[in-house]
């Protein structure tokens, strides 16, 4: 039996890794990639193993990268460095249990529930721009006139970041997101990764000093506050958490969004069925957060060489669990390969699992959900103009380039 050999960096794999996975998770399921020279863990039930972050398996991928290379020593990617560590998604435990436990405070489900007016004004808001937009005689783009600033919107707003510096943010947030997504060709990836971060943190440091002198009705504001037991965030904790919530919080949420767009499109009938019944708005989204998650991999590092799968997995290797191949396991769900959106045993794992799952997950699926109903009820024959879209290079970040539209008004 030929060992199958996997590698995003291929364009045709990239824009299509299913049948890739397929194949994996039948001949080799925990399989070392030459390519990317990582373990590939493609079933449902590994990648649940992997999620869960026990003392074989790091979330702190980081670390060990900065010190494998030697051009990171020589202080080129100081804020990078810096920030990044302080992110809560790169923590193991106890640092991680600390960060989480302290933030959970300022982010508590009252506060996604109280989004929601502002949600859905967001949304009023951006279909309006894509009307007047195209009857001016311009080119709607999904992604970018939709799909991105919703979220971006969102958290700005929640952080207390002025919506007139979307763009500005969003530059920073594209120069960060090829080192967090692991971009394969990206020139200069790692000077422009610290370009964002550099200019990002010392934004949110400029906001947290306003913040500390004249508190506000914002995460920032609750996040200085936060406290327990004589523990607080330190200020780059702080500043890394802005950094964090502006990033994930808006660079996933657009790929859902758009995603499942874009699958809503390809399989017509579906969103036909969506039309014709906005109670299916709940079920909708997480069938778009299975089909193509907006997150199509973990990133771990072994902590302790041990056996996984027959395979010796030792320490300081990479380990990529796609959780976009667990998603359509068919060991775990029926008709895996089918875009249904009134599915009903929907356990994805999109979101993560165990100690690590996704705060922001009810905040994303709210995102989507009112994007969801709103589109079908006010664009309900929004259609592609392309049939093959150009998907980033990234091996963590899954989500399109763009996704030009006729609204057909």
């Amino acid at each position: 039996m030929s060992v199958p050999v996997f590698d995003l960096g291929d364009p045709a794999t990239n824009a299509n890794p299913f049948p890739a996975f397929a194949r994996l998770r039948v001949e080799d399921p925990v399989h070392w990639s030459p390519a990317m020279k990582a373990w590939i863990v493609t079933r449902y039930d590994d990648v649940k193993r992997i999620a869960l972050n026990n003392a074989e398996i790091s979330a702190d991928r980081l670390t060990p990268f900065f010190k494998a290379n030697p051009q990171f020593q020589r202080g080129n990617v100081t804020d990078l460095i810096r920030y990044l560590t302080m992110w809560m998604v790169f923590r193991d435990p106890p640092d991680h249990t600390r960060l989480r436990r302290l933030f959970t405070r300022a982010f508590t489900p009252g506060t996604v529930a109280s989004l929601l007016p502002n949600i859905t004004q967001i949304v009023g808001l951006l279909i309006d721009q894509m009307i007047a937009k195209q009857r001016q005689g311009e080119t709607v783009d999904f992604v970018m006139d939709f799909a991105y600033p919703l979220p971006a919107m969102v958290i700005m707003d929640l952080l207390g970041v002025p919506r007139e510096d979307l763009f500005r943010v969003k530059v920073w947030s594209d120069d960060i997101a090829l080192f967090i997504g692991t971009a394969q060709v990206a020139e200069n990836k790692y000077a422009r990764a610290e370009h964002g971060a550099r200019a990002m943190s010392g934004y949110f440091r400029d906001l947290v000093q306003k913040r500390r002198a004249v508190p506000g009705n914002d995460i920032i504001t609750q996040l200085i506050a936060a406290r327990e037991e004589k523990e607080a965030l330190s200020e780059d904790e702080i500043i890394g958490t802005c950094i964090l919530l502006l990033f994930a919080g808006h660079e996933t949420t657009a790929n859902l969004i758009g995603n499942g767009y874009y699958y809503s499109m390809k399989f017509r009938d579906q969103w036909e069925r969506l039309k014709e019944n906005h109670a299916l708005a709940d079920s909708a989204v997480e069938e778009w957060l299975r089909y193509d998650g907006p997150s199509g991999a973990l990133a771990r590092v072994v902590a302790q060489t041990h056996e996984f799968g027959g395979k010796e997995l030792r320490a300081g290797q990479r380990v990529f669990a796609f959780m976009n191949s667990a998603n359509r396991d068919p060991d775990q769900f029926a008709d895996a390969e089918t875009f249904d959106l009134a599915r009903r045993a929907n356990p994805h794992v999109t979101f993560g699992h165990g100690i690590h799952f996704c705060l922001g997950a009810p905040l994303a699926r709210l995102e989507a959900q009112v994007a969801a109903r709103l589109l079908t009820e006010r664009l309900p024959n929004i259609a592609l103009k392309v049939n093959q879209p150009e998907w980033h290079d990234s091996l963590i970040l899954r989500g399109t380039k763009a996704l030009p539209v006729d609204l057909n008004l």
